[in-house]
Parts: C-alpha cells; structure tokens; sequence
C-alpha cells in the first residue's frame, strides 16, 4: 500500500486536473478544507476512511488513489456508448451517481452469473 504522502499526492493532483479548490472537494466529500489540505500533504487525518469518497468525487477509482492505477480498469474509453455513459454519469448529482454504479454492479454481476450458468465466460 502507499504511504499516506503517496495518496495524498495523488488527490492533489486528481483535484487540480479536475479545476476543484480544496473548498469545493471538501464539500464534496463532507469534510473541512483542512481535513484536505491534510490529506495532500499526507499529515494525518483520515484519507483512507475517506478513500470511496475521495474517489467518487475526484472520479477516479479507489486503486489508483492506493497504488497509483488500477490494473482492471481499461487505460482509456474507446466506445461511442462508453464515452455517452461517462458524459452522462458526469452530469449526474453525487448521490445519482451512487445509484448508478450500485446499477450497473448488480447487472455486472448478474451478466456474469449468467455466463458462468451458460459456460459462455
């Protein structure tokens, strides 16, 4: 695992590649602007309790805060459809944000029970 200066590098560069001011990512996840300004700068606080939070509203996935990628994530969006879903997510309130991964969890893994019933993996 990564130290908490490792994570904490990783947010501040996250927020700022996302135009956010320690304000408005503190907002997000519902902490103090100090609680962030802790957390980039890896002094103690509580960035790994945080972690679903901190990643949802940087729009990342919690590995790459951890570890600095995420090796089941594809590199990049190549399909129409996947850059729409994005947009759309993107557009979307936090907690609708929420609901539709919670969606799209439960029909991933009902595709792949049904494959695994079929032998079609």
């Amino acid at each position: 695992m990564s130290t908490p200066h490792d994570i904490g590098t990783r947010v501040r560069a996250m927020r700022i590649d996302r135009g956010l001011t320690q304000d408005q990512l503190a907002d997000q996840v519902g902490v103090s602007r100090s609680a962030v300004a802790q957390w980039e700068t890896g002094r103690t606080g509580q960035v790994t309790g945080n972690l679903s939070r901190i990643a949802a509203a940087l729009e990342v996935n919690v590995e790459y805060l951890m570890y600095g990628d995420d090796k089941r994530a594809p590199a990049e969006v190549r399909q129409g459809d996947e850059l729409a879903m994005l947009r759309l997510y993107r557009e979307c309130d936090p907690e609708d944000r929420q609901m539709l991964l919670r969606t799209a969890r439960r029909l991933a893994r009902r595709d792949t029970s049904r494959d695994t019933a079929t032998g079609t993996d």
